[in-house]
């Protein structure tokens, strides 16, 4: 099997540098993209690789953390579009050849936390 966190950690440089033919080359011919906050699903490598480049604006795409094993890759990513800044946290699977063949999605909304416990915590 071929080294899923370098197959993921390559998903991303092509994203951020919108390779589209590499991003494709990363992902299984029947890769599945969900999304569970829309309880969205993309289903194909090429309907799949169009939905990343037609997603609009400036955006860009900075790796925060991975986690690895060997068929199973975590990423937390920082994204900015225009003046926006976001997080996700994405789940990957890997086939036999080293593709990715599943990506789960997950987008976070920030929060103000709830009132009484600033005693306990810092905010940054």
């Amino acid at each position: 099997m071929t080294d899923l966190r370098k197959t993921v950690e390559n998903f991303w440089a092509f994203a951020e540098a919108r390779d589209w033919s590499a991003f494709a080359d990363t992902l299984a011919e029947d890769v599945v993209y969900t999304l569970p906050q829309t309880r969205e699903r993309i289903s194909g490598r090429a309907r799949y690789t169009e939905f990343n480049r037609e997603y609009p604006g400036d955006w860009h795409v900075r790796i925060e953390r991975i986690v690895a094993e060997p068929s199973q890759v975590v990423t937390w990513t920082h994204f900015t579009v225009g003046l926006e800044e976001m997080y996700a946290v994405s789940f990957f699977t890997g086939d036999a050849s080293g593709r990715i063949s599943a990506v789960t999605d997950f987008w976070p909304e920030p929060y103000e936390p709830p009132a009484g416990r600033d005693h306990l915590t810092e905010r940054y």
